[in-house]
Formats: structure tokens, C-alpha cells, sequence
């Protein structure tokens, strides 16, 4: 059996290979890891922030292998106020921005991570960008319950090759708070974190300083929470996946 999970950077996974070892694969410009769980085998992907590139590395990843199960990973801004940093949701549906469709991820999937103590959710928010405002995430609160940017794309990727599919997030930021840089000046090509545009960033604005620790804070606690979910989330996986039911995540 074979699990891929999929994240945006490093820091959202660097907590999980604290408490696991993971090797790492030799994929040619991809970030990719791998374990072993009783007779489960573990990919983990570094997909970078942002759908499309998501959406471009997963699929080379799931298109080479036999992937039974996918789990789009990482960490989302709340979109309403019931939601609080630290959590881990897991949702019924993501709604794709870029793909203008509604993926409905595998509900044994769903209970599963229900039974392991995620908090389920109706949908995730997959947008093109990051949000910043609290106003928009307010606004977009009346669709979807947290707002992220890759599970869309892994998602769609995985369930057109028949892979099992399901959305988990730790959440980073609350709905009442904006974003303390916005992160769409930060990201590069790559879609990844540029350091050096963080600090030209907090250069122009250095009274976001409190705030971006707090958020770093805030983003850290989730990621070490998320992995703890995780890892125990596999290995129920692992010992029960055998009798799971029905197959297939959908998109409409």
C-alpha cells in the first residue's frame, strides 16, 4: 500500500521528521521523502505554495507509482470564528478556485481522521493566492470553513489517477486577524518562501514585527500539532485501510 501526503514547504513538514525518520527520494527538482509503516509505504511531497505548481509536482509523483491514498496536507487561515489556532480540521469538500469545481474527498477517509481527533468541517477554500485580509476571509466564511492553496489541485490529480483522497490542515491564523506581510510579495517562482523579500518586506513595514512573530508562533504550534495528528492518522490508516469503503475521492 502506498500514501502520499503532500505539503507546501518544509516548515509545515520539518515537525513530522522529528518524530519519524524519513529518508528522501531521488526525484529530479522535486522535494520528496519517504518512509515505512508496517507493510505501508509513505511519500511525503514538498509541492510548494501555490496550486499550480502543486498540481504540476503531485502529478509527477502520483503518475509514476501506484498511489492508493493521497492527503493534501499543510497548514489554512480560518474563515470563521469557531475555528482557533492549533486546530486540525479535516473537510467533506474542497472548492478549487482554479479548477472552478467542488472535489469531494473520501469520506472513510474523512471519518477516519474524525475518529482520530481532527474536527470535520464542510469545505476548504482552495485559492490562487494567499488571502490577507480579514475582511475577505470573512467574506469567503460564507462558503467554506478554512482557505489554503493546494489541496484543489492535489486533490483533482489524485482522484483522475483513482487515488483515495482527503484535505487536513492545521490552522495558522484566526478569521479575525489579517496576515502580518502579505505573502503573495514573498513567494517566488518556485513557490517557495524567499527570505530576502521577507526582509525587504519587514524592512517597510517593521511595525509588523509583533505580529509576524506572533503569526510564527501561531504557524509553528499548528505544524507540531498537525504532525502529531499525522503520524497517528498513517498508522490507523495503515492497520485499517484493507477494509475501507467506498473507493475514490470526486470532483463535479
Amino acid at each position: 500500500m502506498r500514501i502520499l501526503v503532500t505539503f507546501a514547504v518544509e516548515d509545515e513538514f520539518a515537525p513530522w521528521r522529528k518524530l519519524r525518520e524519513f529518508g528522501t527520494r531521488d526525484y529530479p527538482k522535486v522535494a520528496c521523502y519517504e518512509t515505512r509503516i508496517a507493510d505501508m509505504h509513505l511519500d511525503v511531497l514538498l509541492t510548494g505554495i501555490g496550486g499550480k505548481k502543486a498540481w504540476v509536482e503531485a502529478t509527477k509523483i502520483i503518475w509514476n507509482g501506484d498511489v492508493d491514498f493521497c492527503i493534501s496536507s499543510g497548514l489554512a487561515g480560518a474563515l470563521r470564528p469557531d475555528h482557533r489556532p492549533g486546530e486540525t480540521l479535516v473537510a467533506r469538500k474542497v472548492r478549487s478556485v482554479d479548477w472552478n469545481r467542488t472535489i469531494h474527498c473520501d469520506s472513510w477517509l474523512v471519518n477516519l481522521a474524525s475518529e482520530c481527533g481532527a474536527k470535520v468541517v464542510d469545505a476548504f477554500h482552495s485559492e490562487d493566492r494567499v488571502v490577507v485580509d480579514s475582511a475577505e476571509k470573512r467574506a469567503l466564511g460564507s462558503e467554506a470553513d478554512a482557505v489554503e492553496m493546494e489541496s484543489g489541485e492535489v486533490l483533482f490529480e489524485a482522484a483522475a489517477f483513482g487515488a483515495r483522497g482527503v484535505a487536513i490542515r492545521g490552522i495558522s491564523d484566526t478569521v479575525e486577524e489579517d496576515l502580518p506581510l502579505d505573502f503573495n510579495r514573498v513567494t517566488n517562482a518556485s513557490g517557495d518562501v524567499s527570505i530576502p523579500r521577507v526582509m525587504r518586506e519587514v524592512f517597510r513595514n517593521p511595525g509588523a514585527i509583533p505580529a509576524l512573530i506572533r503569526f510564527g508562533h501561531q504557524s509553528q504550534e499548528a505544524a507540531e500539532r498537525l504532525a502529531a495528528f499525522l503520524d497517528e492518522y498513517v498508522q490507523r490508516l495503515s492497520r485499517t485501510a484493507v477494509d475501507a469503503r467506498p473507493r475514490g475521492a470526486s470532483a463535479t
